[in-house]
């Protein structure tokens, strides 16, 4: 599992083009909006202005999941973070949202459902943890 990155983004929600155009770009790794417009359209049903793909770029910006980098005379557009350590992101933001439900009764329900393998799951993070911690309290 990919470690929290250095880098988190401001705003972890993505709408579905959002989206679409952050699993273009972790594909292609770094892109000009021409590639990424191209790459949409190359469903035939589908129709999206340049310009949407230009403003949702930028709405990718402000959040922080992009950069922009100039190229000779054009821009590039690359990701800042990995697809494995957005999907680390989005687990962590998703485990604190129902942990902080608060409810011990809530939680304990949700862990008495769980299947065998999930339990083994569980169990082995929580050995992690517990080698975390102690390595934690082993530094000078």
């Amino acid at each position: 599992m990919a470690k929290l990155p250095h880098h988190r983004p401001q705003q972890l929600s993505l709408g579905p083009l959002e989206t679409e155009i952050l699993n273009i770009l972790w594909e292609l790794g770094t892109a000009p909006v021409k590639d990424i417009h191209d790459r949409i359209l190359a469903d035939p049903n589908r129709e999206l202005a340049y310009t949407s793909v230009t403003t949702v770029l930028s709405r990718l910006e402000k959040k922080g999941w992009l950069t922009c980098d100039k190229q000779g005379r054009s821009f590039v557009w690359r990701p800042l973070v990995t697809k494995a350590e957005a999907n680390a992101l989005w687990a962590y933001d998703q485990l604190n949202q129902f942990l902080a439900v608060g409810n011990p009764d809530v939680v304990a329900a949700f862990a008495d459902s769980l299947d065998q393998a999930s339990v083994e799951r569980l169990d082995a993070i929580a050995q992690r943890l517990k080698a975390a911690r102690q390595a934690r309290e082993q530094q000078p």
